[in-house]
């Protein structure tokens, strides 16, 4: 007799609670992609992090986890390598023209390789 208490009975996980359930996560889900896009047409249609002084301009991949890249600040680049825990500084250099086009990585190489072989050469 003590061992049964009247808070004690489990109710049984039916259809009817699954599917509360499911249209609950269902309107959560909905609520966030809607709040984000709020956010997005408040932003004025960028994305986030779009509107500040930097700008990704090309990068090299080195390995399978090293790259290099070029990022515009004002009129400013600066070459920056990447890898695993470590962003570097390899070089700044003031702003320049890299060709338009579907080869811009192929240039920014071009480009890389002038400067590591002059660099070579003075030292």
């Amino acid at each position: 007799m003590l061992a049964q208490t009247a808070g004690s009975e489990v109710p049984p996980f039916g259809a009817a609670a699954l599917l509360q359930t499911t249209l609950a996560l269902a309107l959560v889900v909905a609520l966030l992609f809607l709040g984000a896009w709020l956010l997005r047409r408040l932003n004025g249609g960028r994305g986030f992090g779009n509107g500040g002084p930097l700008r990704l301009v090309g990068g090299l991949v080195i390995g399978p986890r090293e790259r290099i890249v070029l990022v515009e600040v004002d009129d400013t680049w600066i070459v920056v390598g990447i890898a695993p825990g470590q962003m570097r500084t390899l070089h700044t250099l003031p702003k320049g023209d890299l060709r338009a086009g579907s080869d811009g990585e192929k240039h920014f190489a071009q480009w890389l390789k002038r400067i590591s072989e002059r660099r070579n050469e003075d030292g």
